[in-house]
């Protein structure tokens, strides 16, 4: 019987503000660069403030909702559960998913006041990104967001490892899985990010070891969740922790192992500007293609085609016609 969503996602909603900055910028104000960093609202402001640009683009974001959002716009059906507020920034939020044709537990359940999450985005000149997220209300995602409904509905639940970092966030997480498990739904983890591997592995090993169906990384965080120091090692680590999984490796591609075997994924030639939400899309083209029909290799070639369309522009997310001619192009070489 066929579903009525392709893929249910999870993860913190959050409102991005993008700007270029300096890396002297990030050594003067103490940031971290090329990871993601909790902050408070009024760190964040402060960080605007410095930036000085007369103005602020303000856009709907969060990693997983980015999967989720690239997975609607190459043709599939979403379902995403996240946690707004009841103010402007929430209205935006949700327009967003409406306008995408995402569903959403707010589809269902009532908003909250409180002030919704936002993702301080910095690129450099190498076009490496920099977060500082004020997570806002999304910081009490729980298991009341989890919508066992759709998770019936769904092929695929596909998890944001940020959500490791809150406490009730990882109890949404490992209801997740769970409902996902008793209704016989496949389950995708990305890792999401170094610095949250490094700092909550133990999280991540129970929810992994719990039998994850597909594992999203890139190489850096391979090697930290593995322990091992090249990725050589890593992936043959891996083989024990998931039954497939996915390393991207930035210019040079990715490699995926399909339970049997690994496939190696040709890197796309582009100048890259800014990679955030590279291995968002990249996730979302995947997961699109691998519930219709792509097959691994197909849905890899896919993924790796919109990733490097991704880093060759600023933002996370392409429009909607620049997708649909992604998914021309490879069609059509298949």
């Amino acid at each position: 019987m066929s579903k009525k969503y392709n893929v249910y996602g999870i993860g913190n909603a959050l409102v991005d503000m993008e700007f270029e900055v300096t890396d002297a910028f990030l050594e003067k104000h103490n940031v971290q660069k090329g990871v993601m960093t909790l902050v408070d609202e009024q760190t964040q402001y402060q960080l605007i403030r410095d930036i000085n640009r007369a103005e602020t683009v303000e856009k709907p974001g969060g990693s997983a909702a980015n999967t989720i959002y690239a997975v609607s716009q190459f043709g599939g059906k979403a379902f995403y559960s996240c946690k707004v507020a009841n103010d402007p920034f929430g209205d935006l939020y949700l327009e967003d998913m409406k306008e995408a044709g995402i569903d959403t537990n707010f589809d269902r359940q009532e908003r909250e006041d409180g002030i919704t999450g936002k993702c301080l985005v910095m690129i450099t000149d190498d076009a490496d990104r920099t977060l500082n997220t004020y997570l806002g209300i999304t910081s009490t995602l729980s298991t009341n967001e989890v919508d066992e409904r759709a998770i019936r509905d769904s092929e695929y639940v596909y998890m944001e490892g940020y959500l490791v970092s809150s406490d009730t966030g990882y109890e949404a997480m490992r209801e997740t899985r769970k409902t996902a498990a008793d209704h016989q739904v496949k389950t995708a983890l990305t890792l999401s990010d170094p610095s949250i591997v490094k700092a909550f592995k133990e999280r991540f090993e129970e929810v992994i070891g719990a039998s994850v169906n597909l594992l999203f990384c890139n190489e850096e965080e391979a090697k930290i969740y593995t322990g091992k120091d090249n990725v050589s090692e890593a992936r043959e680590a891996l083989k024990k922790e998931a039954e497939r999984f996915v390393i991207t490796q930035g210019p040079n591609g990715a490699m995926i192992y399909d339970g049997d075997t690994f496939i190696d994924i040709e890197p796309y030639d582009v100048h890259p500007v800014d990679t955030n939400g590279a291995g968002d899309i990249f996730a979302g083209a995947f997961l699109y293609g691998i519930t219709n029909g792509f097959g691994y290799a197909g849905a890899g070639k896919l993924a790796s085609l919109a990733g490097s369309r991704i880093v060759s522009q600023f933002g996370p997310r392409l429009k909607w016609h620049e997708v649909q001619q992604l998914l021309k192009e490879v069609t059509s070489e298949r």
